[in-house]
């Protein structure tokens, strides 16, 4: 944690216990606000803007010194009139020859800044002096306070007069971490350079909080390897950071590089965030490393170490994998393949625990692949179903697990939280939610909100099933129908057919394994034998099996058809 402010791809992030300012002129004369004015600048002077030619008054001074000089000029116009300062009559007067320039330099200034992704951190060691934990909230409130100040003293300065309107943007940080020392329970060689990774202890986060990754899809399958993929790889640990997670039952360390601090920030509005001595004294089920630079061979894949009994993820640096799902889906494809080595079967779906307000509690699971529907029709559901419904819990929303209670068939979740597509949620749904929410790309084709949708108490019980319902976006028929037998149950079940909705970069109809690229496709064999058997005790159990057409892989019905699916469930659940 030896660095002070680092600019890197799309983001700033600041050492609140390396530096922290107190005052307009520290903040005007910090490393961190000198790095920002110095991007600013190298960014017109390539483009040769109209801004960058007046600071510049045919000088052609160095970026270096231009900094400088712009930094004391904002110092100058905190304490000084603009009259004052031209009256001089030197190396500054220039700068403010113009006011609508310079506040027009100003303005952008304030805006490159607010655009980037912003995160603050601090280290809660015990021999530290700076920002500790308990005043880490506290922390935030006052630099957003003293940016805002800053940029208003300086603005209205050059104006000549006060705003009229005052909007209370988020001017400092979206985000902060508290990170401590590691103490990881390995002692291979191959882990050692992760020893200096800090950890994740809590984090303070300001929704709406709005992520630009560069990609909008995934591609592919993550491949299994049997040779260990962070053998040999050079990893500085003051370029990473370790989100302790929780997966369903499992103990997941993700580490991952800064420059992709929105997608490990946004782990925690989908994974709970595992206390940190227990992941300093447990050994992790599941590591994952994202965003380790290897040479460029852009690998995504996972490796089983049969010595520690545990499940090993890679992704190497690449801004193809600057997307969400390359973060969450890694993760779950090594739960899923552990769990299949338990004899647990992992299921590609949603689960909801209804509460009708007749009293009656029903478990129902939807299996389908992504953009199949199984997340909107439950929302649907949620939506209409106030008549009748007293509640319902979101059990998983992408992955859940099936296993045995003794002789009982269960289900339990792996998240807290949901990665559902916007546009396929009921207009207005994602503003009710916007003050716990993290946006991905809400300009774009495929665009994300992630957001918690229940407690890990919730998702880690065992539930027992009551419906289970493959979605289908692809058939024009009758919303819900059921299975005469296991074996026709199966086929429809095995095949994952459905209608790719641009959430991968796949098009039309396809079909998937079980509906679940992420673990049973790559151990088929093994899941074969799993589904041989659930499916066999699903048919004597007391579980309906059958399939429930979503329609939305059809034109036309991206709302309809979920509301419809949720319509015809709301009617059989009354039953």
């Amino acid at each position: 944690m030896s660095f002070i402010f680092e600019l890197g791809r799309h983001s700033a992030v600041l050492n609140f216990t390396a530096q922290y300012c107190e005052s307009k002129a520290e903040l005007l004369d910090s490393l961190g606000f000198e790095k920002i004015l110095t991007s600013y600048l190298e960014k017109i002077e390539k483009r040769d803007t109209p801004i960058y030619q007046y600071l510049q008054a045919g000088r052609k001074l160095p970026i270096n010194v231009l900094v400088k000089q712009m930094q004391q000029v904002f110092k100058l116009v905190i304490v000084m009139e603009p009259e004052e300062i031209i009256s001089m009559k030197n190396e500054y007067s220039s700068y403010l020859s113009d006011h609508e320039e310079f506040l027009a330099c100003i303005e952008e200034i304030y805006s490159y800044w607010r655009r980037l992704g912003r995160y603050a951190i601090a280290y809660n060691g015990r021999h530290q002096n700076g920002i500790q934990n308990t005043q880490f909230i506290e922390t935030h409130a006052r630099f957003e306070t003293l940016v805002l100040t800053t940029y208003r003293s300086v603005s209205e300065k050059i104006m000549g007069s006060k705003n009229k309107v005052y909007r209370q943007l988020i001017a400092g940080v979206n985000a902060g971490l508290v990170v401590n020392k590691m103490f990881y329970p390995l002692t291979d060689d191959v882990y050692f350079e992760l020893f200096d990774i800090p950890i994740i202890e809590s984090i303070v986060l300001h929704p709406p909080f709005i992520t630009y990754p560069t990609k909008n899809t995934r591609k592919g399958l993550f491949d299994e390897v049997f040779e260990n993929p962070l053998t040999g790889l050079d990893i500085n640990g003051q370029d990473f950071f370790c989100y302790p997670a929780k997966v369903g039952d499992l103990l997941a360390l993700v580490f991952f590089h800064k420059d992709f601090m929105s997608q490990g920030v946004t782990l925690c509005n989908l994974f709970e965030m595992a206390d940190i001595d227990e992941a300093m004294i447990r050994k992790p089920d599941l590591m994952y490393v994202y965003g380790a630079d290897d040479g460029g061979k852009e690998e995504t894949v996972f490796y089983k170490d049969e010595k520690n009994d545990m499940y090993i993820g890679y992704a190497s640096y690449s801004e193809n994998i600057d997307y969400f799902g390359y973060m969450k889906k890694m993760i779950l494809t090594i739960h899923n393949v552990k769990m299949l080595d338990i004899g647990a079967l992992p299921l590609h779906g949603a689960m909801a625990n209804i509460v009708m307000k007749n009293g009656e509690t029903k478990n129902i699971i939807i299996i389908g692949d992504s953009g199949a529907g199984k997340s909107e029709t439950l929302e649907a559901l949620r939506s209409i179903g106030d008549t009748y419904i007293k509640d319902i819990k979101i059990i998983f929303d992408d992955m859940g697990v099936l296993s045995l209670n003794g002789e009982q068939l269960v289900a339990h979740g792996t998240e807290i939280g949901a990665f559902v597509r916007l546009d396929d949620l009921d207009v207005g749904y994602a503003y009710k939610e916007i003050d716990r929410s993290i946006f991905m790309n809400p300009d774009k084709i495929n665009a994300r909100i992630v957001i918690p949708v229940a407690t890990y108490e919730e998702i880690t019980k065992k539930y027992p099933i009551d419906l289970f319902l493959y979605a289908n976006n692809y058939e024009d028929a009758e919303a819900i129908g059921f299975f005469e037998n296991n074996g026709d149950a199966l086929k429809v079940f095995k095949s994952g057919a459905r209608i790719a909705k641009g959430t991968t970069s796949e098009v039309g109809l396809v079909e998937t394994y079980f509906a679940n690229p992420f673990g049973p496709v790559q151990r088929q064999a093994q899941t074969e034998i799993l589904l041989a058997d659930y499916f066999e005790r699903l048919e004597k159990s007391t579980t309906k099996l059958g399939q429930i057409r979503t329609k939305l892989g059809i034109a036309g019905n991206e709302h309809t058809g979920p509301k419809s699916a949720a319509i015809a469930l709301l009617e059989y659940l009354q039953k």
